[in-house]
């Protein structure tokens, strides 16, 4: 062989090197931006004025750089946040596509077209918001399939049709929206729907809700009279001897109060009523909080104060609010802390300062 020859050999053995190099590279990329893919379907079925999607590029191997997109350490999108961003056009069957996405957050715009049933396979789905859009249709019945859904708001949109029994059987499902819509038939009333108020599920005009009837007691009757006054007198004697036992430390404390000075602060209702508001004050759920601050996220963090961290949130009404959570180590299981903090925010009125709506 000659010199020529062998140079000529190098040099395709050097191409063929490089060249499989590229095709191993490219075969990275596509396999890698399927998730990339994903979204920019959306981003092009999308009509953007305010040119949210901007940093929205195809050639990246991932769109973890991409403004509104999250994604977890492997690079797997975990949240799109396009919340109030005057969009409009339709959403896409691609959004299915993203397997560890837990957030979808497309909530006032002037999204149109049905909900794509695509959606019931995100499994991993935590929250999704589409509310105070202009979507039609009905609600998709594969939304059943999103076991670990906890907020799921559709509110103020056109949808038609009946509500899925399916989600009923959403275990985790705590926050649930469906108001100012057209559905119809009746509203479940059982599984996961048994905590859920009217609010959920007015301004549907042919909505019919329906109340639960538990049946009465039946009295259990005992064939022997004597039976009967033995147990009332044990039932009975039990029954003072509990009252006496309880009564004393109650009286204690109402002796005790009556000397000490009265605490300036007002009561709060039954725990178990999460709308009781005085005045302008609201009493807030712990649920509805960790729905609000995506479980008190450090991502949401605004800031630190003496007494704990400020997160940013939003309530089921779409609103933005500061939630400041009191450190535990502070508090020392006294409430006396909590009670003289709320006193000083409420207090506190400037124009450059947050109103305070609630506890």
């Amino acid at each position: 062989m000659t010199n020529m020859q062998r140079v000529v050999s190098s040099f395709m053995s050097l191409f063929l090197i490089l060249w499989m190099f590229v095709v191993l590279d490219l075969v990275i990329k596509v396999s890698g931006n399927a998730e990339g893919d994903a979204l920019m379907a959306l981003k092009n079925n999308m009509i953007d004025p305010s040119d949210a999607l901007r940093s929205w590029d195809a050639t990246l191997v991932h769109p973890c750089t991409w403004l509104h997109v999250f994604c977890n350490s492997e690079n797997s999108v975990t949240r799109v946040d396009l919340g109030n961003e005057n969009l409009s056009g339709q959403l896409v069957p691609q959004l299915g596509q993203l397997p560890n996405l837990e957030y979808l957050e497309l909530y006032s715009n002037n999204i149109t077209g049905e909900i794509p049933v695509e959606l019931g396979s995100l499994t991993n789905l935590v929250s999704l918001d589409l509310y105070l859009n202009k979507i039609t249709g009905p609600i998709p019945d594969g939304l059943a399939n999103l076991k670990k859904l906890k907020s799921l708001r559709l509110n103020n949109n056109s949808l038609s049709g009946n509500i899925p029994v399916g989600l009923t059987t959403i275990n985790s499902l705590q926050v649930l929206d469906l108001a100012n819509n057209n559905l119809t038939g009746n509203v479940p009333v059982y599984g996961s729907f048994s905590i859920f108020t009217p609010i959920s599920f007015k301004n549907n005009p042919f909505l019919y809700q329906t109340t639960p009837v538990t049946p009465a007691a039946t009295p259990q009757q005992n064939p022997s009279g004597n039976g009967i006054t033995a147990i009332g007198v044990i039932a009975g004697g039990v029954a003072v001897g509990a009252a006496l036992l309880f009564a004393s430390p109650v009286i204690a404390i109402v002796y005790w109060n009556r000397r000490k000075p009265p605490d300036d602060y007002f009561d709060v209702a039954a725990e178990e009523d999460p709308e009781v508001s005085f005045g302008q004050l609201k009493k807030f759920s712990l649920p509805e909080l960790r729905i609000a601050t995506d479980n008190f996220s450090n991502n949401n963090i605004l800031g630190k104060g003496g007494y704990g961290k400020v997160y940013i949130g939003r309530l089921t009404n779409g609103g933005n609010v500061a939630v400041k959570r009191l450190n535990p180590e502070r508090i020392r299981g006294e409430d006396k802390q909590f009670k003289r903090e709320v006193e000083m925010i409420s207090m506190a009125v400037h124009r450059n300062l947050l109103r305070l709506i609630g506890f």
